[in-house]
């Protein structure tokens, strides 16, 4: 046994920094004298000594020494070559018990994506032979196609994947045409207690084709098998089609369920943060982040939903730094790009915002959250016509349900030549789902506006029948003080701010109502107001000091 072969054994153990002291000696005495170990022993060390390095993640070095180890493995072939051609049975022999060279080439385009340089990641897996590819080759290639845009190149890779690994869930009902997943996965009905796998990819299907009512109902068959039952990444499936569809409620639920039977999950967290930071509820979010702080900061999740605790609570200098600080961790976070995308567009740098909505929009074409944030982008800059292009590209592409109405509305509601339309397509919407918020909340918009309070005031307590929201208790509030029902509006207001205490607009209605009722007060209270104004003062400095200070973490992260 050669000293090579005890490197090999130590590098086999995990010994990685006796590996990388070691070889390192080796290599030097191998570079003062080239007689001292064979070309094949040469690559080894070459080769363990990267793998060490890797192991101590820096990745630039790495990928170097690997590179190092394939001009060095191109030698060996050469003298394979004549070797064998000689006869040499014992050269064919070490030969294969040799590293891997596609293996050394997967380490080198691991290197380069964990870099950020994943056009040379590409480069280096397309030079290995298709029929050589690996189905973690195959993957990495996907995923690299995919970021790039590059999507037909990254379904051809998904189908090989598909092709030697059949029950390759991840990603392939998704990014895949249903037709060629279905096929395939039938081609693994031989093995047994796979009855559930093609509702599983039938349910994929409907998310991909954004039909989400339907993936629910599928999801949900699945669920109440017995035999997957409380399966947790078919809750965590179910919550964030929920949330996609809208429904708040149940998407709460679900995560609620899927991290109770596992304390330490983190996938689709940061959604579940997102919903609970826009309901109100800020001091659970914030246990939330820190607890899953604890199980991992190298996940985007944590940092987004610390983020979105910032967000509503209007820091949004550190809501961004926070986004950013995810998408560095992973590009293909949707959720971190909204979180920095709405932070900008509050901040008032909208085109960098409409820059991080097309991304997500591109990484999740099927999830209208997307399109809301780019269009409310579009709206705040007065690109009606740009709103209402791609409101109208929305409806035509995904069709007329409660969501995608709801948008068009809203944007027709921008412009006063289009109220009309803007009312039939709530009508519509609301036909469909009369619980849907955002359709109600546009609907009463507009009867506020044309001044018809009784509606209004019907058309709120019929959603709040089934339901508790803090904006709609808000406005039946502000629609009760319009027809002088100040004693149930001070009810509403005061229910809006048990839902969520940090509503100022319910908080401002219930003060209006308060001075209105006690004139005799109003000089008091107003004097108390100018009190807390000079105190307000403060705290917006304060502000401005902090945003200052994440503007300049942000900058240190090479962030925009």
């Amino acid at each position: 046994m050669n000293v090579v072969d005890h490197v090999r054994d130590m590098a086999a153990a995990g010994l990685h920094s006796n590996v990388r002291i070691v070889s390192s000696l080796l290599l030097t005495m191998s570079n003062n004298n080239p007689e001292l170990f064979s070309p094949a022993q040469k690559y080894q060390l070459l080769v363990y000594h990267a793998d060490a390095i890797f192991h101590d993640k820096e990745y630039r070095n790495a990928a170097c020494k690997y590179s190092m180890a394939l001009q060095q493995k191109k030698v060996l072939s050469k003298t394979s070559k004549v070797r064998t051609s000689t006869g040499g049975a014992a050269a064919n022999i070490q030969a294969q018990s040799l590293p891997s060279e596609i293996e050394v080439k997967y380490k080198i385009a691991e290197c380069y994506t964990i870099l950020k340089l994943d056009k040379d990641a590409i480069a280096v897996l397309d030079g290995i032979p298709s029929r050589q590819r690996t189905p973690k080759i195959n993957m990495m290639l996907a995923n690299l196609y995919r970021k790039a845009g590059q999507e037909r190149s990254a379904v051809t890779s998904y189908k090989e994947v598909l092709r030697q690994c059949p029950l390759a869930l991840d990603h392939c009902g998704i990014d895949l045409p249903y037709k060629f997943t279905r096929r395939r996965f039938y081609s693994a009905t031989s093995i047994p207690n796979l009855d559930w796998l093609s509702v599983w990819i039938k349910a994929y299907a409907f998310i991909h084709a954004g039909d989400n009512q339907r993936a629910i109902n599928t999801i949900c068959s699945l669920e109440k098998k017995s035999l997957l039952r409380d399966n947790v990444d078919l809750l965590v499936s179910l919550a964030d089609v929920y949330f996609r569809a809208g429904d708040t409620k149940n998407a709460i639920l679900k995560f609620e369920q899927a991290q109770m039977l596992d304390p330490y999950l983190i996938k689709g967290m940061d959604v579940y943060g997102y919903l609970m930071a826009r309901e109100g509820h800020l001091e659970d979010v914030e246990v939330l982040g820190g607890r899953l702080f604890n199980i991992s900061d190298q996940h985007a999740e944590p940092w987004v939903i610390s983020g979105c605790h910032s967000f509503y609570s209007k820091r949004y200098s550190r809501a961004l730094y926070l986004g950013a600080k995810a998408i560095q961790l992973n590009s293909n976070s949707v959720q971190a790009l909204l979180l920095k995308g709405a932070a900008l567009r509050n901040m008032g740098r909208v085109q960098e915002a409409i820059i991080h909505f097309r991304e997500a929009m591109r990484l999740a074409p099927c999830r209208l959250d997307c399109y809301e944030g780019l269009i409310d982008c579009y709206l705040a800059s007065n690109g009606i016509r740009e709103a209402m292009g791609m409101a109208n590209n929305i409806y035509k592409t995904l069709g007329a349900n409660a969501q995608t109405l709801t948008i068009l509305a809203t944007v027709c509601l921008e412009d006063p030549v289009t109220q009309e339309k803007a009312k039939t397509l709530l009508d519509k919407a609301l036909a469909q789902r009369p619980d849907y918020t955002k359709a109600v909340v546009k609907k009463a918009e507009l009867l506020s506006r044309e001044q018809k309070y009784e509606e209004g005031i019907a058309l709120l307590r019929n959603a709040l029948a089934n339901q508790s929201d803090c904006v709609l208790h808000r406005m039946l509030g502000d629609f009760l003080v319009a027809v002088n029902d100040y004693q149930e509006a001070m009810d509403q207001y005061s229910i809006a701010l048990s839902l969520d205490p940090n509503d100022q607009k319910s908080l401002e209605g219930m003060q209006k109502m308060e001075k209105e009722e006690s004139p005799t007060d109003a000089t008091v209270e107003l004097d108390g107001d100018d009190m807390e104004g000079s105190g307000e003062d403060g705290d917006l400095e304060g502000s401005d000091s902090e945003a200052a200070q994440w503007a300049d973490q942000e900058q240190w992260f090479g962030m925009q």
